[in-house]
């Protein structure tokens, strides 16, 4: 049965579990252009796997899909920037990098599957 509704996607879910720990773990950051910014594009990873899947078809979910990626990897990118300013430590950074390449695995693994 082929999945009706973006909300039953594992990886759209993951994704939304993905933001809420970044929501969570930068909080309390006093770097409000850092904190904007690493929210901003985590949120945009589900809120692009949503409206690609709506967009009812492949060429313009795989597109969106695309742009779900590009901003994980932001989010990984400034990640890793986060603990050289030590905003998190090296481990909640590894907790959150391992999430973000689980998600990007099935990103990529759902492009692979709508071509």
């Amino acid at each position: 049965m082929a999945v009706q509704r973006f909300e039953d996607l594992l990886v759209w879910q993951k994704a939304q579990d993905f933001s809420v720990a970044v929501y969570y773990h930068f909080s309390n950051s006093k770097d409000y252009a850092f904190r904007d910014q690493i929210t901003r594009a985590s949120v945009s990873i589900s809120n692009n796997i949503a409206e690609g899947f709506d967009r009812d078809t492949n060429p313009d979910f795989k597109r969106f899909l695309y742009f779900a990626t590009a901003s994980n990897s932001e989010v990984r990118s400034m990640l890793y920037l986060a603990v050289r300013l030590k905003f998190i430590s090296e481990k909640t950074s590894e907790d959150l990098l391992q999430t973000s390449n689980e998600i990007s695995k099935m990103l990529f693994g759902l492009i692979k599957s709508l071509q």
